[in-house]
């Protein structure tokens, strides 16, 4: 073989060589992509089958929870149910608070609750109020007229059902002889505010309230003031809406009931600091803040009442411009919320209204009075959640709620 055609196979070979490693490398490449696609479908698939598992999981479990959760009501299934021993509206087993644990808020329109009184103590307010009406020299409780009913009467639905409460709470034994015991067992020194809103005639009714009350005051069981001295004890009642506070004022000597005062008159700024270089005062809240809080207050409810008062409504009735509210006198210090700082827009209060609400619990503090405010937005429910949470932030003292087991559920 020439040296010609042996260099000529040789090329050939190099060639064939050439071509086969390609078609190897474009197999491998080829390889090499599909398994890369593999596993990119099955860690799709798999992920996919894990977030569907723990999902399916996740709501396995809501279900459960929901399943397998106590209702506070629960205890009320069989109430007024023959031979169960609540056929009366005066029925309370000595355990019905155990393991209850207070909480600030007051429920309003407690009346209107599936068992008057029980349903807000179940899920520990502190706080009932009830509408209180006078006809024919007896107290009906109701929202209005048309509501009013002659078993649902202010005796039945709380008088009596107290009375029987603390009995159960304050035993005459051979272990206990006393009468300090409130209606919580968790918290026997916790009062319960019994606010009573008059509906009629505030001169007219209050007499009544004051003489359906004894059963509670000739047990002790009523806070009162004796001179310059408040004693706290298991109940202590406030009087609102058409109270008059002349007339809850008479005698002051003794009083076992206290006035619900204006908290919209107490706003007070930060605390006042003296200047460096002059005499003046200078407060901590700055100018324009303060020029637009007073632009959102207006006259009435900046000042103080007119002397022509009478039945007015709540904080109104029977004050005068040197009516003082102390602790001797007054228990809450309430307000309507949108008449105290107007329309919360975009779901967030301002800073003006923020400056009026932290004027007016200080205010109230000051005098030692309990901030409360009324007229709370109930939906949507975030913009509700969000006011309760503000308020309770601020130093609010009792949460005005109409939705008792949301209220129970707060991070209080």
């Amino acid at each position: 073989m020439t040296v010609r055609s042996r260099r000529k196979g040789s090329v050939d070979s190099s060639v064939y060589r050439d071509e086969g490693k390609t078609l190897l490398d474009a197999r491998y490449t080829r390889r090499r992509r599909r398994s890369w696609f593999n596993y990119c479908i099955f860690g799709g698939i798999s992920g996919l089958s894990i977030l569907a598992i723990l999902l399916t999981t996740n709501l396995l479990l809501a279900l459960a929870t929901l399943y397998w959760t106590t209702d506070p009501d629960d205890v009320f299934t069989h109430w007024g149910g023959l031979n169960s021993g609540t056929e009366g509206l005066n029925w309370y087993p000595t355990d019905f608070t155990r393991n209850i644990q207070p909480i600030p808020c007051h429920s309003h329109n407690d009346y209107w609750r599936r068992i008057p009184l029980f349903s807000a103590l179940r899920h520990g307010c502190t706080g009932v109020e009830a509408d209180v009406w006078l006809f024919n020299d007896d107290l009906f409780v109701g929202h209005n007229t048309a509501s009013l009913t002659p078993n649902r009467t202010f005796t039945s639905l709380y008088i009596d059902p107290l009375v029987r409460i603390l009995e159960n709470q304050n035993p005459n034994t051979d272990f206990y002889n006393g009468t300090t015991n409130g209606v919580f067992d968790v918290d026997p020194a916790q009062t319960l505010t019994l606010l009573i809103d008059v509906k009629t005639s505030g001169a007219e009714t209050w007499p009544w309230i004051l003489k359906q009350l004894e059963p509670l005051r000739e047990r002790g069981w009523l806070s009162f003031v004796d001179g310059e001295v408040v004693h706290t004890r298991p109940i202590t009642v406030v009087g609102t809406g058409n109270t008059r506070f002349d007339i809850l004022t008479q005698n002051e000597t003794y009083r076992d009931t206290f006035f619900d005062a204006p908290l919209d008159t107490m706003w007070e700024p930060r605390h006042t600091l003296l200047s460096s270089t002059s005499h003046s005062p200078l407060t901590e809240d700055d100018d324009e803040t303060q020029e637009r809080t007073s632009s959102l207050l207006t006259p009435s409810e900046s000042t103080s009442p007119s002397p022509e008062t009478h039945d007015l409504g709540q904080g109104l009735s029977g004050t005068t411009p040197t009516s003082k509210f102390t602790t001797l006198n007054s228990y809450y210090a309430s307000v309507s919320l949108h008449k105290a700082i107007g329309r919360i827009w975009r779901g967030r209060l301002s800073d003006a209204q923020m400056a009026i609400l932290r004027g007016q619990i200080r205010g109230a503090h000051s005098r030692g009075l309990k901030a409360r405010y009324w007229d709370l937005p109930a939906w949507p429910l975030g913009l509700r959640n969000h006011v309760w949470d503000v308020l309770i932030k601020e130093g609010m003292d009792v949460l005005n709620v109409d939705d008792l087991r949301g209220a129970s559920r707060l991070a209080w």
